[in-house]
């Protein structure tokens, strides 16, 4: 896993661009990027075969929906990028993610 520091990071993501701010999910106020975690997309951290021990985030639970059957917990399905957010109100951090 990788970071990218400041807005150079909005765009190291499996989806659409970050966005340079976004809501506090603790008190509403507006929260700015301050770095992004991305794994699995630049050339020097492509997958290592075999893999024997674990390399992705995704790997460290299973993704098991609640149903009848199982406890349940949901989980990421692939390599990820997750952008931390620090509010200028109560200083906080807020994230967001997407996948692969």
């Amino acid at each position: 896993m990788k970071v990218t520091i400041g807005k150079e990071g909005l765009t190291k993501t499996w989806q659409a661009a970050f966005p340079e701010t976004t809501e506090c999910v603790h008190c509403k106020g507006e929260a700015r990027v301050g770095f992004v975690a991305h794994e699995g997309m630049d050339d020097d951290d492509k997958a290592v075969w075999p893999r024997d021990h674990v390399q992705f985030v995704s790997e460290l639970h299973k993704n098991l929906h609640k149903n009848e059957y199982s406890e349940g917990g949901y989980w990421l399905h692939d390599c990820c990028a997750v952008a931390v957010y620090f509010c200028r109100e109560c200083l906080k951090p807020t994230a967001l993610y997407n996948q692969g």
